[in-house]
């Protein structure tokens, strides 16, 4: 099905895996055009199973030529092992991260298997030049608004390389993101002394002390800080960060847990209850985890969003816009930006050696960094 795409529109912003995710299809097409609204120029471009997803799309009230149907036959499961989905060349999933790699779309979104789409992306997409490793990035709340963190567990081992990368990364992602002019970026470390930590943390916070990020850069931050906003976007090793994020998870549940207990006991608890109902519902909205659904997969050439299986329409709607938001603020060309100046920074301050304004070890450690 094609809704008329007007052919002097040669891009798509987004491909969508029509049959990912617990409640696919039809969770996936209402989440769509909830941020089809949002977006009413936005062209989507959508894979899936035509008898089914078909139907669903012609129900709803999407513009004149904003979303393509493409027919295909195949599905990755969400047990699926990640070296069966590699094989599968006709399922939704490959077709809408085929669309990127060849550049008909500039970013892709699915609900499905993690697993089998970060495989894909990968492998298909591949990582941007000068990038390492890609990252996993997510938002979550703090006592001062949002914040960025990554890893978030693609890479469980990672050297001052990576962490540097990861924070020019984090630092494009806050800007077009959160809209923040000059984000703040902090390393995560078990002490907020420059003493602390091991060799790589400390090479790394070298490395981001002589770059271009020097003003924007905190140093190290410790866990209370994630939550407390001490910085902007938050940089880690995927080990370090997916348990934090874990945690941080649990520690919403348990809080929702606890207020029920409490308000849900005597009728005195009740009364409370309904007085402090408008702060309550306030606060709900605020740790309303359809309101943080979307972690990105960020260092390749191309965005890609992979939304919880489990999501709600809202929460694929929350997805849907942070996967424009780097698409519209053309988060890639910063990302290249950012690394070409890193790399810039680091040379001059590895040749002050010349001069003998540096300790050589110092330089040449962060000449290992960005080479």
């Amino acid at each position: 099905m094609d809704a008329g795409i007007d052919p002097s529109l040669d891009r798509f912003d987004l491909a969508v895996d029509a049959m990912g995710g617990d409640g696919a299809p039809g969770i996936v097409i209402d989440g769509l055009a909830i941020a089809a609204t949002r977006h009413p120029r936005g062209r989507f471009l959508v894979f899936g199973d035509e008898a089914v997803v078909a139907p669903l799309i012609a129900a709803k009230a999407f513009q004149p030529g904003q979303v393509t149907l493409r027919h295909a036959s195949e599905r990755v499961s969400g047990e699926m092992k990640p070296t069966v989905a590699l094989r599968l060349r006709d399922s939704s999933l490959r077709r809408a991260i085929d669309s990127v790699a060849t550049g008909e779309a500039a970013g892709v979104i699915s609900a499905g298997n993690s697993g089998a789409m970060l495989a894909l992306a990968k492998i298909v997409i591949k990582t941007m030049p000068g990038i390492d490793r890609p990252a996993l990035a997510a938002i979550g709340p703090s006592a001062k608004g949002d914040v960025v963190m990554l890893d978030l567990g693609a890479n469980l081992a990672c050297d001052p390389r990576n962490l540097v990368e990861f924070a020019i990364m984090g630092e494009v992602f806050a800007r077009c993101v959160l809209g923040l002019p000059s984000p703040r970026v902090g390393l995560l470390n078990v002490g907020s002394e420059e003493q602390k930590g091991d060799e790589k943390l400390r090479q790394a916070a070298e490395t981001l002390r002589a770059s271009p990020l020097a003003d924007q850069f905190h140093g190290f931050v410790e866990g209370h800080d994630i939550t407390a906003g001490t910085t902007d976007v938050v940089v880690t090793d995927g080990f370090s960060g997916n348990i934090a994020l874990k945690t941080g998870e649990g520690a919403f549940r348990l809080v929702g847990s606890l207020l029920k207990q409490v308000y849900g006991g005597s009728l005195l608890a009740k009364i409370g209850y309904l007085l402090a109902r408008p702060g309550l519902e306030r606060l709900r909205e605020w740790l309303n985890p359809a309101r943080y659904n979307g972690a990105v997969l960020i260092g390749l050439n191309g965005i890609v969003v992979k939304s919880h299986g489990g999501a709600d329409a809202e929460g694929f709607a929350h997805a849907t816009d942070l996967a424009w938001d780097l698409v519209t603020h053309q988060a890639i060309g910063r990302i290249r930006d950012g690394l070409a100046q890193v790399a810039h920074g680091t040379q001059a301050a590895a040749a002050t050696v010349v001069t003998g304004e540096a300790d050589p070890k110092t330089a040449r450690d962060m000449g290992q960094v960005v080479s």
